[in-house]
């Protein structure tokens, strides 16, 4: 199993490997090139296209925007990425339809072995996160490695969410907890 199949199926990996230090600069050339675009340019739009794995209609994602690799990364369609987002995808990122992301959100796959030998042979993991449509997710909320944020969920500005939203949830604070209102509205 090559490092980028090991990556992808969350085992332990090494990113030392040639292969995905070759696939790092791919898309730190393509980051480059996107970030130095303005709003309105023509090309912005095949740019991410050969960024990302997969990207819907009428995405729209504000520069500057980071990756790992790029082609881990699924957009639905109406998809908003304000500026400075983070999307470290080791593992699969998917995005639904309709969701809107508030600038310097980090949506972070990667991890690191627990054991401190594995660390030592500088190993990692990532692990997939996926975001359901209509999602809304707040300036400054990071996702950590394997959470899955349910359909109409909202996750606060600066919410740190390490377990899964379930759908229509509003979550809040570090850890990320369900916040509800006196009115029962979030």
């Amino acid at each position: 199993m090559s490092e980028r199949e090991k990556m992808t199926s969350g085992a332990l990996y090494w990113p030392g490997d040639s292969q995905l230090k070759c696939d790092r600069m791919r898309a730190q050339r393509l980051m480059r090139d996107y970030n130095a675009t303005v709003y309105g340019d023509d090309w912005r739009g095949a740019i991410l296209r050969d960024l990302l794995g997969e990207m819907g209609e009428s995405v729209a994602i504000r520069a500057p925007f980071y990756v790992d690799y790029g082609y881990n990364i699924r957009i639905g369609r109406g998809v908003f990425l304000n500026y400075g987002c983070y999307l470290l995808d080791a593992g699969p990122i998917t995005i639904g339809d309709g969701c809107d992301i508030g600038p310097y959100v980090q949506i972070l796959t990667a991890d690191h072995p627990r054991d401190p030998e594995a660390r030592r042979q500088e190993l990692e993991s990532a692990r997939p996160i996926t975001v359901g449509r209509d999602v809304w997710l707040g300036a400054g909320a990071i996702l950590l490695p394997g959470v899955t944020i349910g359909d109409d969920a909202i996750v606060g500005a600066g919410a740190v969410v390490t377990r899964d939203v379930a759908p229509g949830t509003t979550v809040g604070g570090n850890p990320a907890r369900p916040l509800v209102s006196r009115r029962g509205d979030p």
